[in-house]
């Protein structure tokens, strides 16, 4: 199974500190929540399998499929490039794999075996020449590409702007009537750069907060262009109150309709 680690980035307090500066509204959010933890999981053939595995399939589901993927193609452990090529549509078929999955998950394999995906190379790479890499595979899109900068590299200034959960508490927090588009989410996101990715940790851990009714306001799950699973990882614990507005931090020009 993947494991993550719960220790803080090298720049988690420098990024807490900037962002509690440059925005009043997150600022609250940061108060409530409390320190950063973006969970860091060092995989990386295997993360992006999971991410494909797991598309368009409620959680329980996708795991037990990819326990049994890793238990018939691996034999107990996470198999290797070689070992997903050497498997047959049946195995596949018998983990529960849809055909075209099965499909996805070779693809990325043969990738990673000829090195077409080199991850030793990611290290000195720019994050968009690295969304242009992964999304080659099939299978993988922007959105995966994305989760996978910020969890399992590490990049500190990710802006998944068609994540729903996203854009769902970015709505809530500063009380608009619809949800934000991505065009204005990015226009948004200006005051948090270069640390846009704790700035959408703590968005999404402050859809966890307790309201004053004692309700827990949850967000959607899935993206919606791809059904692909949004990666908030670790909720914060739930503590009292409720995010109050602060027009000041509101933008001027209202990121309210769709496009």
């Amino acid at each position: 199974m993947p494991k993550s680690s719960s220790i803080a980035p090298l720049w988690a307090a420098e990024a807490r500190d900037f962002l509690a500066a440059n925005d009043p509204v997150l600022a609250q959010i940061i108060a409530q929540v409390g320190p950063l933890h973006i969970a860091h999981r060092r995989e990386r053939f295997q993360a992006l399998v999971r991410a494909i595995i797991f598309q368009q399939l409620a959680g329980r589901a996708a795991l037990a499929i990819f326990e049994r993927f890793v238990k018939i193609i691996g034999g107990g452990r996470f198999p290797t490039p070689a070992q997903v090529l050497a498997a047959s549509d049946q195995d596949m078929r018998q983990a529960g794999l849809s055909r075209g999955k099965m499909t996805y998950i070779r693809d990325l394999a043969r990738h990673v075996r000829d090195g077409s995906l080199n991850f030793r190379r990611f290290a000195r790479m720019e994050d968009d020449e690295i969304v242009a890499d992964l999304v080659r595979v099939r299978g993988i899109g922007r959105w995966t590409a994305e989760m996978f900068l910020m969890f399992n590299l590490r990049r500190q200034d990710v802006l998944p702007v068609d994540d729903l959960g996203f854009r769902s508490a970015v709505a809530k927090a500063y009380r608009m009537s619809q949800l934000p588009a991505p065009k204005d989410l990015k226009l948004m996101g200006e005051r948090w750069r270069p640390y846009r990715s704790a700035a959408v940790w703590y968005f999404w851990q402050s859809t966890r907060l307790v309201t004053m009714d004692g309700a827990v306001k949850a967000t959607p799950k899935r993206d919606r262009n791809k059904g692909e699973q949004r990666g908030p990882d670790r909720p914060a614990k739930p503590i009292a109150s409720k995010l109050r507005e602060n027009s000041a931090a509101t933008s001027s020009r209202s990121p309210g309709s769709e496009t």
